[in-house]
């Protein structure tokens, strides 16, 4: 397969470099170049899918594959079978530098920064020998085409859009708060909640959202409370915490999903946001605008498949249990995992007596549970699957001296005190970072850390491999024409795709959906067979999912 690289030089101009010939091409005939060039399947080889693809999509072209130097040199440099030094060379100083962009970032040729004209092809050689001196290059590069495919999924879903009806989430908004306030102001339902919470703590001037004037308003009322967080307000027994909860999630619901949000992020008719692939250590997605992974479900009845078109909404089910199972080659938890309900396995293997306790104790391996009922389990469990505990365990033991763990692609986790999710459980007040007391702390909580990361990293890579493989198996279905008219991606939650398919093709894609899964889970855990079955639902909108799908399954 040839690689073409492409880097942005001064003036609008673009080098690119094919099977090692050199040329230079003005910025305003790329989109016809790749156009052309596409149709002998190369590899495009960019520092940032997020910076070339979409002015390619706006122009109507789609690419099948790339490879991201950004994404790759960032899990490179942390992967532990990448020599540190291999990455060395011109230019690797900026890649180290080079960050995600955002939508404010100018447009692909207008980048004022040291990052902008970057060469691409002299980071594609060296990320290529890494790799082969890994000894691990099969699966460092399974990895990096995953990677990359998701970037360009990433891409394709913003340029696509959800579909979403803004007049129906604007009633939604209605329904729920009242008419659209004035700038600056609370809706009317907000206000009417709020003054419920002041009279049931007799509090006039209590502004509900300031957490300060919150807890000293519960503690005059005599409740013992050290935060505001809705689980610690749940337990208390008082007949203002009602409306207060009721509040607490409305003005969430108006900061991040109300008026403003639908004048910003919805526009003819589709949601786009803007996704950042490996955004988490573990390889996980996060946003970078829009909160397209995590928008609730009062709004979810906004998105609305186009007419003639339905919803094809995917989930897997327990896949980190699963991932578990196959990464550490345990064939008792694989054979629980036959199936649709992997807990529901566990009690039928006669590993514990009910489905709770299954999912009590599996869960609470993956998450360091060591107490109360959780903790229990697990010990009983870890006799039964010791592959899988033993694992999770080794990966704890790991974290809490020190150490890197890795995926099983070979992904690398952060070091203890890097920045991201190994995290801090933070210091007491006259507390010294030196404290022996501290530092049991911050291993304790880096080897909880380690101990999710092999299980969550692993699954993100299971995942990465599902739509890199639907994407193209989609692009099949539809016959000719741009990206959506065939089923397309419209929206990625780390288990979960939602396809916007033409009703004729439904099945279809289901069908393609089920496949990809299986091809995952080949490319991944070929020794050993893991089942990944899917709950799949058609939909005219996203709130109906799960309510009418096939195989719908419990919830992890």
């Amino acid at each position: 397969m040839s690689r073409v690289s492409l880097s942005r030089l001064p003036g609008d101009r673009v080098l690119v470099v094919d099977d090692g010939a050199e040329r230079v091409i003005a910025g305003s005939e790329l989109a016809a170049f790749v156009d052309a060039r596409e149709a002998g399947s190369p590899r495009w080889v960019w520092d940032d899918t997020a910076r070339w693809y979409p002015p390619l999509l706006a122009a109507g072209v789609r690419v099948e594959r790339c490879h991201d130097l950004r994404l790759a040199h960032h899990l490179l440099r942390r992967a532990p079978a990448v020599g540190a030094g291999l990455l060395e060379g011109e230019q690797s100083a900026l890649w180290d530098r080079l960050g995600p962009s955002t939508p404010s970032d100018p447009a692909l040729f207008a980048v004022d920064d040291a990052t902008a004209c970057l060469r691409a092809d002299l980071e594609d050689a060296r990320q290529q020998a890494a790799v082969v001196a890994s000894g691990e290059a099969s699966r460092l590069g399974l990895l990096l085409a995953a990677e990359s495919a998701g970037a360009l999924v990433a891409a394709e879903m913003t340029d696509a859009g959800v579909p979403w009806r803004a007049d129906v989430h604007e009633r939604l908004l209605t329904d729920l708060l009242g008419p659209r306030p004035p700038r600056g102001a609370r809706p009317r339902g907000l206000e009417e909640l709020a003054a419920q919470v002041r009279a049931a703590f007799d509090a006039p001037g209590l502004n509900p959202d300031s957490r300060p004037e919150l807890l000293a308003a519960l503690r005059r009322a005599g409740l013992e409370v050290t935060d505001t967080r809705a689980s610690s307000l749940r337990a208390l027994p008082h007949p203002g915490i009602a409306p207060l909860l009721r509040y607490k999630q409305l003005a969430q619901l108006f900061s991040t999903n109300g008026w403003a949000w639908v004048d910003q992020w919805v526009s003819d008719g589709r949601f786009r946001p803007s996704y950042q692939p490996a955004g988490s250590s573990t390889g996980r997605w996060s946003s970078n605008g829009g909160g397209a992974l995590s928008f609730p479900a009062q709004v979810r009845a906004a998105a609305i498949a186009d007419d003639g078109w339905v919803l094809v909404v995917a989930d897997v089910a327990q896949l980190e249990p699963r991932v578990l199972a196959g990464m550490s080659g345990d064939r008792a938890l694989a054979r629980s995992a036959r199936g649709t309900d992997l807990y529901q396995g566990m009690v039928e293997d006669g590993a514990v007596a009910s489905r709770n306790e299954a999912k009590l104790g599996l869960l609470g391996a993956m998450y360091g549970a060591t107490s109360g009922e959780s903790g229990r389990m697990v010990a009983g469990l870890t006799r039964r699957y010791p592959d899988a505990f033993g694992l999770l365990e080794a990966a704890a033991r790991a974290g809490e001296r020190g150490q890197v763990v890795r995926t099983l692609l070979g992904r690398g986790s952060p070091r203890p005190g890097d920045a991201g999710d190994a995290g801090d459980p933070g210091r007491d007040p006259g507390e010294s970072p030196a404290d022996p007391d501290r530092q049991a702390r911050v291993r304790r909580a880096y080897g909880r850390f380690t101990r999710n990361f092999v299980v969550q990293g692993t699954g993100a890579e299971w995942a990465l491999c599902w739509i890199a493989d639907l994407r193209n198996r989609l692009w099949r279905l539809g016959g000719s024409g741009p990206l959506t008219s065939h089923p397309h991606l419209v929206l990625f939650l780390h288990d979960e795709v939602v396809v916007h398919a033409p009703a004729a093709l439904a099945e279809a894609v289901a069908t393609e959906a089920r496949a990809a899964a299986a091809t995952a889970s080949a490319l991944l855990f070929r020794d050993l067979p893991v089942d990944f079955p899917l709950s799949v639902s058609t939909v005219r909108s996203y709130a109906e999912a799960g309510k009418s799908g096939v195989g719908v399954v419990p919830e992890t």
